[in-house]
């Protein structure tokens, strides 16, 4: 069979640059779907995405469907036939939708009766009669939140569109979508080249488009201005100051990039860099440049969709557009530090942070007051830590925050250490709101950790203790990301926190505000929740979460140890056993009831096993207690796996359930012992297999 590669592109106005990428990948997945759902052969599936213009490349895609033969099932032979073996009209009408007379039918005999079939040939549809809907249905299916309409169109899309071509090699295909008639029409750049031109042949969409000064494909376009960023940089000893979302965003602005360089005055690193750093990537899409100490350079770096004859004058236009910028942020900066953070607390009592919970001035003491709990349980300082609670929302009142609201926390750390606050609280202002996504970092000093942490549980326990817990994908108060953070925060530097401590006392320093009698348990278990899905993100076996989840450990750090210590000890060629047998331990006792705190009379161990179990029990309880008390589990699971040749050897020879009451009382007391030192780390019966 014939195969082609296709061409299918959507010219249009300027597309969103945040979205340009998953509008991209999208339209492809979606053209594969819907190719799939045609059964029509290709080899691969590529997308092309630039400002003006959306485009799959599909390679060996095959001309038309497998011709393919259908099976018709057809009422039972039973009801097809009367008593004289006439046709009966169920049959009839069945063949006559078949196109065939009754006679023509084939028979499919199963076990459980007989029926009339017809084999039915259908002819496989060409690419130029399936074409249409595949585009359609790619179409319709894009994420597109806000759809518009645009001159005398009935459709929608993100943007108007303009040009739609369909090529199948060299031979055009007629469509019809979003109101336009497929053609050989492709927009070439805006300002460079023919403004439209005609396309001969799929293969040559991209060098085609690089002659009318347009990169076609996204990620070689990225690539192009990453390698430019870093050249120009690198002749000058900087570092260009850019991530993949700015990279990423840049790209989607330029069909036909050129990155050159501009500058501003000196002066204006007066201004902490990272308000200057802001202003030229948020507002403008400029690349700072960094010495290499980190400090910010007055050079920066900017990318254009423009080859000028004349780049002087292009440069000259961004260093007026950037200069008004950075002056505001200079101005801001000086009127800001007429004022100390400490004047402006009675500012956040004009600012709710929630109606029912009250206002950031109330949400800062509720912070300091936590900040200082969890400073002594952590060993830091308790003065330093509620002074930086009490001031934590302070910049959120001045105008450089207001401006500029991406560098809260930052501007707090500049403010307070010209205001003469001690290095401590000043970092932990800045630190507070770390970290801020997955993989960030996190607050260095322990003033910083317990400020982060005590913000984090406020905003937990007050939304919960009202009733707004999250739902779904909606969470308003970013509560998720606040529990992740808070776990990230103790398991990472091994701090010593116990979840149903802290969330008690920051519900006891809402005092009435709460109304929700379940907060604390309910803020636990979320948070132990949120710590079960990390888990299962780093790769820790789902029974192994289970297995210390059924203990409930409300201590972060002490959780991992038992994960830690449980994954281990599955490797055991005893884990296998040991569970098998804790499991078995586990249904006789809740069969019988058995549970509390049950002696076992020595008296009445008659049996040879049951001895030798009770006593190796007894020689290493207080040891397996001991290592528990300092979360050594390991040591914990090493020492139970000792138990193995005598656990079994009490199951195949002792009968627990004796005739004697009190003999089978006191075996099961034995049981409930073992039990008891196996619950110590984990439930481990649930490593059964």
């Amino acid at each position: 069979m014939r195969t082609e590669n296709l061409l299918i592109e959507l010219g249009s106005e300027e597309l969103p640059p945040k979205a340009l990428i998953q509008l991209g990948s999208s339209f492809a997945d979606n053209i594969k779907d819907a190719l799939s759902a045609a059964e029509l052969g290709y080899s691969n599936v590529q997308w092309f995405a630039a400002p003006r213009r959306l485009a799959v490349y599909v390679t060996s895609l095959a001309e038309s469907q497998q011709d393919k033969v259908v099976e018709k099932r057809g009422p039972a032979v039973a009801a097809a036939f009367d008593a004289d073996g006439n046709p009966t009209k169920a049959a009839m009408g069945w063949a006559r939708g078949n196109g065939i007379n009754v006679e023509e039918a084939d028979r499919l005999v199963t076990d459980k009766g007989e029926w009339l079939m017809y084999k039915a040939e259908v002819k496989g549809q060409k690419i130029n009669e399936l074409l249409e809907d595949i585009v359609n249905q790619a179409i319709a299916k894009l994420p597109i939140p806000k759809p518009m309409k645009w001159g005398n169109y009935t459709t929608q899309f993100i943007r108007p569109v303009h040009t739609l071509c369909a090529l199948y090699g060299d031979e055009l295909i007629d469509i019809a979508a979003l109101g336009l008639s497929s053609a050989r029409t492709i927009q070439g750049h805006r300002f460079h080249g023919e403004k439209t031109f005609e396309l001969d042949h799929a293969d040559n969409y991209q060098s085609a488009l690089k002659a009318h000064y347009v990169v076609a494909d996204f990620a070689s376009r990225a690539t192009s201005i990453a390698e430019s960023l870093n050249a120009k940089a690198d002749e000058q000893g900087l570092v260009a100051d850019y991530d993949d979302s700015l990279l990423n965003e840049i790209a989607a602005l330029v069909e036909w990039p050129v990155v050159l360089q501009a500058g501003f005055d000196e002066a204006f690193l007066e201004v902490p860099k990272e308000a200057l750093i802001y202003t030229m990537k948020g507002d403008q899409k400029y690349v700072p440049l960094l010495n290499k100490d980190g400090s910010l350079s007055n050079k920066f770096l900017f990318v254009t969709n423009i080859e000028s004859h004349d780049p002087i004058q292009i440069i000259h236009g961004n260093e007026k557009v950037i200069r008004p910028r950075l002056a505001d942020a200079e101005f801001f900066f000086n009127t800001d530090k007429k004022q100390s953070l400490e004047s402006r607390l009675a500012s956040l009592e004009s600012v709710l942070f929630q109606k029912q919970l009250g206002t950031l001035k109330e949400k800062s003491d509720r912070i300091a007051a936590l900040s200082g709990y969890i400073a002594d349980i952590i060993g830091a300082d308790n003065a330093h830590a509620q002074r930086a609670g009490l001031l934590s929302k302070t910049d959120l009142m001045t105008d450089m925050v207001m401006e500029f609201p991406d560098v809260q926390g930052v501007m707090g750390k500049y403010y307070a250490l010209h205001d003469g606050e001690p290095a401590p609280v000043a970092n932990a202002l800045y630190e507070q709101y770390l970290p801020r996504f997955a993989g960030d970092v996190l607050p260095e000093a322990p003033e910083s950790a317990a400020v982060a942490l005590a913000d984090k549980f406020d905003t937990l326990v007050g939304i919960f203790g009202i009733g707004q817990l999250p739902k779904g994908d909606k969470d308003p108060f970013a509560l998720r990301r606040a529990a992740i953070g808070v776990l990230r925060i103790i398991t990472e530097k091994s701090l010593l926190i116990d979840l149903q401590d802290v969330v008690g006392k920051a519900a006891a320093i809402y005092a009435d505000k709460l109304t929700n009698k379940d907060v604390t348990d309910q803020v636990v278990d979320f948070v132990l929740g949120r710590f079960t899905a990390l888990l299962h993100d780093q790769d820790v076996e789902t029974d192994v979460i289970q297995a210390v989840s059924a203990r409930r450990p409300t201590q972060p750090t002490d959780y991992l140890a038992r994960i830690n210590a449980v994954a281990g000890f599955k490797q055991n060629e005893a884990a296998e056993a040991l569970a098998a047998a804790n499991k078995r331990v586990a249904n006789i006792l809740a069969k019988n009831n058995v549970e509390g705190d049950q002696k076992v009379d020595e008296a009445l161990l008659s049996e040879a096993e049951e001895v030798t179990l009770y006593n190796d029990i007894k020689a290493i309880q207080d040891s397996i207690h001991s290592h528990a008390a300092n979360r050594e589990y390991t040591e914990v699971l090493a020492k139970l796996a000792t138990l193995r040749p005598s656990i079994d050897a009490f199951f195949d020879n002792v009968m627990v359930m004796a005739e004697d009451p009190a003999v089978k009382t006191n075996r099961l007391a034995l049981l409930l012992l073992l039990r008891s030192l196996f619950i110590t780390t984990a439930d481990i019966s649930l490593l059964a297999k």
